[in-house]
């Protein structure tokens, strides 16, 4: 039926995922989303793809050609190994994608990803989570407008990996802190002190990650993260500073509303054939080109550590004397 407020037919929504975030977050999202029709559900797992689709009043299909075939935008819940490759038959198939963050999980992934996009001509949307609500929003919209700001520090401290986590999965055990909570840090950064242009990382214990991130213009800021930390220490602060003294991101809201943002979004520019959103595919190429790039120096292991322990203890003898 068309949109009581528009007077168009729905955009209708396919959702590839069957996972907790599917569940919890976007087919909640998109069901509840006015001017769209959740039409459609496909999974690796097909018993959990129909008991997903019979819950929300849509089809669970086993091909994923027949699944595009019934739908005018595709929302990704599934790991970014998957939406890799899917997001770009999809955009081939002329389907606007929602994608998760990371979207790739190399930067030839993301680059082929965005190359497809863009080729095709479609819209597109990277759910950076914080980009979309609305309190997060409204402040990162007053920090850009002052300006000013030198520097910045983002420390998220995830507590994935504990047994009750429904976000302790393969994927994430595999690549950690860096490639899961990493892309909302730098994707916030860079909006607020420029494009990264260079970048560096350090490893501690488990996945725990440390990036400096030198942004256009001059500006550097600092990154902790990790997705192996207590329950107790679990959190996620971002703030900036310069002439202005200290702005910190308010604490995140419900990923729901803010999805039906993204959503929202997404059909706007679908409905007007326009393609270019602050959280494109393009977008979410560069951010993870910045976290490749960072998987390069901690690939490369400690070559440019200096060691102290030596030199303190030959000081120690020399002050001895």
């Amino acid at each position: 039926m068309p949109d009581p407020a528009t007077g168009l037919p729905p955009v209708r929504f396919g959702l590839v995922g069957t996972g907790h975030w599917a569940m919890q977050v976007h087919a909640t999202a998109l069901a509840s989303s006015p001017g769209v029709e959740l039409t459609a559900v496909w999974g690796r797992n097909f018993d959990a793809a129909s008991a997903l689709a019979a819950e929300f009043g849509a089809t669970s299909r086993r091909d994923f050609d027949a699944f595009l075939a019934d739908v005018d935008a595709v929302a990704f819940a599934v790991p970014p190994t998957v939406q890799a490759e899917l997001a770009v038959r999809a955009a081939h198939a002329g389907r606007h994608l929602l994608l998760e963050k990371p979207v790739a999980l190399t930067a030839e992934g993301a680059t082929a990803m965005a190359d497809a996009v863009a080729a095709a001509r479609v819209a597109s949307v990277v759910f950076f989570t914080s980009r979309f609500q609305p309190d997060a929003r409204k402040w990162l919209d007053e920090v850009t407008r002052a300006g000013g700001w030198a520097g910045g520090a983002a420390s998220w401290l995830g507590s994935a990996f504990s047994a009750s986590s429904p976000f302790n999965t393969p994927w994430r055990r595999d690549f950690g802190g860096l490639w899961d909570v990493g892309p909302h840090a730098v994707s916030l950064l860079w909006a607020i002190l420029g494009p990264v242009r260079h970048v560096t990382a350090d490893r501690g214990r488990g996945d725990l990650t440390y990036l400096v991130l030198h942004h256009e213009g001059g500006a550097t800021s600092s990154v902790t993260l990790t997705l192996g930390a207590p329950h107790a220490a679990a959190r996620f602060q971002l703030e900036v500073w310069g002439e202005h003294g200290i702005a910190m991101l308010p604490n995140a809201a419900d990923p729901v509303v803010a999805l039906r943002v993204a959503v929202a979004e997404l059909t706007a520019n679908a409905s007007a054939g326009e393609t270019a959103h602050p959280c494109d595919a393009a977008f979410g190429r560069d951010v993870t080109h910045v976290l490749a790039a960072a998987q390069r120096h901690l690939d490369a292991g400690p070559r440019a550590w200096t060691t102290l322990s030596d030199g303190n203890a030959a000081s120690r003898k020399e002050k001895s004397r």
